[in-house]
């Protein structure tokens, strides 16, 4: 009987042995046919600015833990959430820049309210909180930037003065790749709300941007030197351009967003200095315009210091209600009482559609398509324009120099002659 118990127990170790062979042949040294696929791995972690002495009182300076708590995310590994919690943050001139070389996400969660300090000492640069050099930035949640812009709007000059120094801009992204920002809130900033430079792929959506009509230079989103850019279903009122296109730009779409106060959406002003580079491929549709200076504007400077275009352009089913020059074109623009020179623009426009655009009119002309003399406008369309005016008893004009427009559909005002 012992011999057989020392049989089974023989047996039983062999079997374990096999057993043992097969995990450390075929899993832990990565031999043999059946070896097992090494797993996957990842980390996520949660980074809260409150964890980093952030008070969230709305009176102490909170700065620094913010800093801090993006040093801590950005130097992770794999997806790093920056949360920041339902409270009132006082913040100074904040920068969250990388690159973070272990990331591979990062998610702003943005639940409170960040209020700037409205010293304009405090601010070296010409940003309030900038996000710089990421890639694969998420910013979610229903938070807001409050700028307090009132304060220093006094001490803008830059609508009189071209050497303006600038106020800071609520939110800055610079050099970001793969960005998506959705559902924050931007309101009464210094300067502009939101500017995009030197970005690639940024999607915007839900976004609310809000300051009073008569608040100078508060643009709600500037885009300049970017491609890919695409901002949707958002509501923007401001006291300047609800959407403004700088140079250097390709590819940017902008659908659904609810414009009003403001000055409209516009394309500039381009060619204001040397070295600018070209727009080429905007779309503008599916956008609601309200109670503005202007609707759809394209503005060069007069003067222009050096040679540049601006092509390929769609703004296609827009509604204009009560709207100021809804459809304008001003190759003589000048902000200012007067300008050195009034030499023509060599900012050249061509391949530009107006396609579906209808509503009221606040002025006589509806339609002003005011080119360079230097350089005329070429293939300019306007299809499907019904724009009647605001004030019943007469109809509504268009305005049209140095350039030959194609007409089709229905045009009210009628084309030029």
């Amino acid at each position: 009987m012992k011999i057989g118990i020392k049989l089974c127990v023989l047996a039983l170790l062999c079997c374990l042995f096999c057993f043992n062979g097969v995990v450390v042949g075929g899993r832990g040294r990565g031999r043999g046919r059946g070896s097992l696929p090494q797993p996957k791995t990842g980390s996520s972690a949660e980074f809260n600015v409150n964890s980093f002495g952030a008070r969230g009182d709305g009176k102490t300076d909170d700065s620094k833990a913010f800093e801090d708590a993006w040093k801590a995310a950005c130097g992770s590994t794999g997806t790093a959430k920056l949360l920041i919690p339902k409270a009132t943050y006082l913040i100074g001139p904040v920068k969250f820049t990388g690159p973070c070389k272990n990331v591979e996400s990062i998610i702003v969660q943005m639940q409170g309210e960040l209020k700037a300090v409205t010293d304009l000492s405090k601010y070296p640069s010409d940003d309030w909180v900038e996000f710089g050099w990421v890639e694969g930035l998420t910013m979610i949640g229903s938070g807001t930037f409050d700028g307090q812009g009132a304060s220093a709007w006094p001490s803008n000059k830059c609508p009189t003065n071209a050497k303006c120094k600038l106020l800071p801009t609520n939110v800055k992204f610079v050099s970001m790749t793969k960005t998506v920002v959705q559902g924050i809130t931007s309101l009464n900033s210094k300067f502009f709300h939101i500017a995009l430079v030197e970005c690639k792929d940024f999607k915007g959506s839900g976004i609310k941007i809000s300051a009073p009509g008569n608040s100078p230079n508060t643009d709600g989103i500037h885009v300049e030197r970017s491609t890919d850019v695409y901002i949707s279903q958002s509501v923007i009122g401001t006291g300047d351009d609800c959407i403004s296109i700088g140079q250097g730009n390709s590819h940017i779409t902008v659908t659904g967003v609810t414009c009003g106060p403001g000055h409209g959406i516009s394309v500039g002003s381009l060619g204001k200095y040397p070295d600018e580079k070209d727009v080429n491929g905007l779309v503008v549709r599916d956008c609601t315009i309200s109670g503005t200076m202007n609707g759809i504007r394209i503005k060069t400077w007069a003067n222009s210091p050096a040679s540049s275009a601006a092509r390929n352009m769609t703004f296609e089913n827009i509604v204009m209600n009560n709207v100021a020059n809804p459809i304008i074109i001003d190759q003589t623009y000048c902000p200012f009482t007067s300008c050195a020179s009034m030499a023509p623009s060599r900012v050249k426009l061509s391949d530009i559609s107006f396609k579906n655009i209808r509503g009221t009119s606040s002025s006589p002309v509806a339609v002003t398509l005011e080119c360079s003399k230097g350089s005329p406008c070429q293939n300019i369309n306007l299809q499907d324009v019904h724009l009647d005016l605001s004030s019943s008893g007469t109809l509504a004009k268009s305005s049209c120099h140095n350039v030959q427009a194609k007409y089709s559909g229905t045009q009210i005002p009628p084309p030029c002659a």
